[in-house]
């Protein structure tokens, strides 16, 4: 194990920071984990917050996370690949190869899937097309698959298909992974494909896609994983059941279904507004240290 915490928060939007300063202001040991630049709010100009006129939502992160860190939050600009339950806490595993244990956790990695672009994504979602790995995995044993993206996620996701179907595709023109994950990947029969994705073709189901210079892959389902595990795969991790918008249904605590996991903002539901995943990020932060420090 590389470190101990009391408390883990994964994501660092507005709620995850929030949670992270409440936390550690109870004197918790926090670690939160995230990248700044994946929050929705990075790129967006804040204008109906509460005593904020007009604001630029970098630097509401910066001076955020900042707080944070005053308190104790110690930072990793990392990525999350998965959870796990043990007797004494939860493992939260990193793409660097990091494993914290944390007697508690707050879910604060938000709803986004990041869509490819391409013709036939939006047809043939849910007909082999998926943006959920640890959710669709099953359906593809002695299958062959395709996942595109070029994070963290896309490796995950090729390891755990890699057990199901009969062949993984990884697919991308780059790959900005640690070379931890890159080491993994090469422990399996995954096949690298350093192409661009422009059309995922069909009939009725997936058949294949096709690549910029001109050629063809035949698939039986393409997986896009285009960034951090989302929501639904971490929550998962640890079989809580999100509902079928990937939303996870939490109590007036901010508490999951099972003891000790909490989560806030966007992952929870509408409507999606910083004032919101503030609210909860502070109720998140606060009961997840009292659970881990009672």
């Amino acid at each position: 194990m590389d470190s101990i915490a009391d408390v883990t928060i994964i994501g660092a939007g507005p709620a995850g920071l929030q949670a992270a300063i409440h936390a550690s202001r109870r004197k918790a040991k926090v670690t939160l984990i995230g990248k700044l630049t994946e929050s929705a709010l990075w790129k967006a100009d804040v204008e109906n917050y509460f005593g904020i006129q007009s604001a630029t939502g970098q630097d509401i992160l910066n001076t955020g996370l900042e707080q944070a860190k005053t308190f104790g939050t110690v930072f990793l600009e990392e990525e999350v690949t998965s959870l796990e339950k043990k007797e004494d806490g939860f493992v939260v595993n990193t793409d660097n190869g990091k494993s914290i244990l944390s007697k508690s956790v707050v879910l604060a990695v938000g709803v986004s899937r990041k869509k490819l672009g391409a013709p036939g994504e939006k047809e043939f979602f849910g007909k082999g097309v998926s943006y959920c790995a640890s959710c669709d995995a099953g359906f593809y044993k002695n299958k062959i698959v395709g996942v595109v993206g070029d994070g963290s996620e896309a490796g995950e996701s090729a390891i755990l298909l890699s057990k199901y179907a009969s062949e993984v595709y990884w697919i991308s023109p780059s790959r900005s992974v640690s070379q931890h994950m890159l080491d993994k990947v090469s422990q399996t029969s995954i096949k690298l494909i350093d192409k661009k994705v422009v059309e995922i073709t069909g009939n009725n189901r997936v058949t294949g896609i096709k690549f910029e210079d001109g050629s063809n892959l035949i698939l039986d389902g393409v997986f896009i994983a285009l960034g951090a595990k989302g929501s639904m795969e971490l929550a998962l991790d640890l079989d809580i059941m999100p509902d079928i918008d990937g939303r996870i249904p939490v109590d007036a605590d901010c508490k999951t279904s099972l003891d000790g996991v909490y989560a806030c903002g966007d992952v929870t539901g509408k409507p999606y507004q910083v004032a919101r995943a503030v609210g909860q990020g502070c109720i998140a932060g606060d009961n997840a240290a009292k659970f881990a420090t009672k």
